[in-house]
This record gives structure tokens, C-alpha cells and sequence, in this order.
């Protein structure tokens, strides 16, 4: 049966209510606000985004499949664990696929691929990590600009499943990397200093080099969270 025309508005409503919805928890879930493996109870969800249940069990269900939320027996919709074999995990399989991504744009490389990674560098490196000297103060306009660093890097592998894959892996990283962010800081890791180096290897046409200072960079970041943050210490005894 063909739908009505009048049911079509209200349709394409519930679809861009679920999608906004989706959009704000991805981003609130990516930046901590929702405690790992805290329960995400739907009254309280709906109080707070101020919508009903329907278009917020679709939106959580989005979010089960990018691996941001699980569904637990008895307990609902849970924001997806931590720990340190999953980070590990991540990292790993990161560093994998950005390597395929990375040499296959450099063996791409094209005028566009070189000035957008230029472009992507200069705005980050002009932009500082924290807002302040003396203590971490998150400085909102540096997480888009690192994200579009990383991106400019492997955008010209051609592949937009490869691409596709790295983003996912990217949000997962991200999730981690939030936690390691005030320890950075306090230990003046030289974040800017490996982006540079980064950035010359692959304008330099470097694969080799380029790979390697990449893996690093991820590896370093896991270790920093592995090392420093208490919910990923061994049990004393």
C-alpha cells in the first residue's frame, strides 16, 4: 500500500528527532559526559533531552551498533565498559588501518591531498591544548582541528570503507584519549612536537618514517592511559 502523502512529514519528523538525538549522546558520550558502564536509564534520558521514549530507544540502538552503548539483560541500555584490553585493542587495530590509509594516500598524493594536510596542520598547530599555562583547561577548538589533522592524513587513501573504518576507531580512541588529556598536559608531552614530525614525514614523502612516528603517537597515547589512570591498575595482593 502506497503511504499517505500526509503521513510522510510526520515520518521524516521521528527520523530527524532520532537523528538529533543520536547526534547529541554520540557527542556527550565521546566527551565522558556519561560515566563507562553507567546505566542509561530512558526516564532520565527523556528528562534530560527533553524528548520521548521512541526517538531515544532508535537513537541508543544507533549507538549500540558504533559501539558506544551496550544493552545489558536486567539493566537496560549501559554506556559501553573501558578497559584496558579494549584500548589496547583499539590501538592496535588503528595503527593498522591508518598505515594502509596513510601509504595509500601518500602513494596518491595529489595537490589537493597536500593542501588540505597543510591547511589541517597549520590551523592545529596554531591552536593550543589547554586555555591556560599553569593547569588543563580543555580548550574546546583543539579536539575538531586534531580530529581534521588525523583525517587530512589518510584522506586520500581512495578507499571510503577504509576511511569509514578509521572514524569508528577514531571515536573509540577518542573516548580514551579523554581521559589521558589533563596527564598529558601536566607532563608536557610534546603532542604539537609529534604532529610536526608527523606532518613533515608525509609532506616529505616518507612513508616509512611517516608510519612509524604514527604508530608511536597512538601507542603513546594508550600507554600514557594504561599507566596513569587508576581504573586500569592492577589489584594490589
Amino acid at each position: 500500500m502506497a503511504r499517505s502523502p500526509a503521513s510522510t512529514p510526520a515520518v521524516n519528523g521521528a527520523a530527524t528527532l532520532a537523528t538529533h538525538l543520536y547526534d547529541r549522546l554520540r557527542a556527550d558520550l565521546l566527551a565522558g559526559q556519561h560515566e563507562p558502564g553507567g546505566r542509561l536509564a530512558i526516564e532520565a534520558l527523556c528528562e534530560r533531552y527533553a524528548t520521548s521514549q521512541t526517538p531515544l530507544r532508535e537513537a541508543l540502538n544507533r549507538l549500540i551498533a558504533d559501539g558506544l552503548v551496550q544493552r545489558r539483560e536486567q539493566r537496560g541500555f549501559v554506556v559501553a565498559e573501558v578497559s584496558a584490553a579494549d584500548l589496547e585493542e583499539i590501538t592496535r587495530t588503528r595503527c593498522w588501518l591508518e598505515e594502509i590509509a596513510l601509504r595509500q594516500s601518500m602513494a596518491l598524493r595529489s595537490a589537493a591531498w597536500e593542501e588540505a594536510l597543510v591547511l589541517a596542520h597549520h590551523r592545529l598547530a596554531r591552536t593550543p591544548r589547554s586555555l591556560r599555562e599553569d593547569r588543563f583547561d580543555d580548550n574546546p577548538d583543539w579536539e575538531p582541528l586534531h580530529r581534521a589533522f588525523h583525517r587530512a592524513l589518510i584522506s586520500g587513501c581512495d578507499s571510503r570503507w577504509l576511511l569509514g573504518f578509521c572514524e569508528q576507531l577514531a571515536d573509540q580512541h577518542h573516548r580514551y584519549r579523554r581521559l589521558s588529556a589533563p596527564r598529558a598536559f601536566a607532563g608536557k608531552r610534546a603532542v604539537s612536537g609529534e604532529h610536526q614530525a608527523l606532518f613533515d614525514a608525509a609532506l616529505a614523502g616518507d612513508a616509512d618514517r611517516a608510519v612509524a612516528l604514527l604508530h608511536v603517537h597512538f601507542e603513546r597515547t594508550a600507554r600514557l592511559i594504561l599507566d596513569e589512570d587508576q581504573r586500569f591498575a592492577a589489584p594490589a595482593g
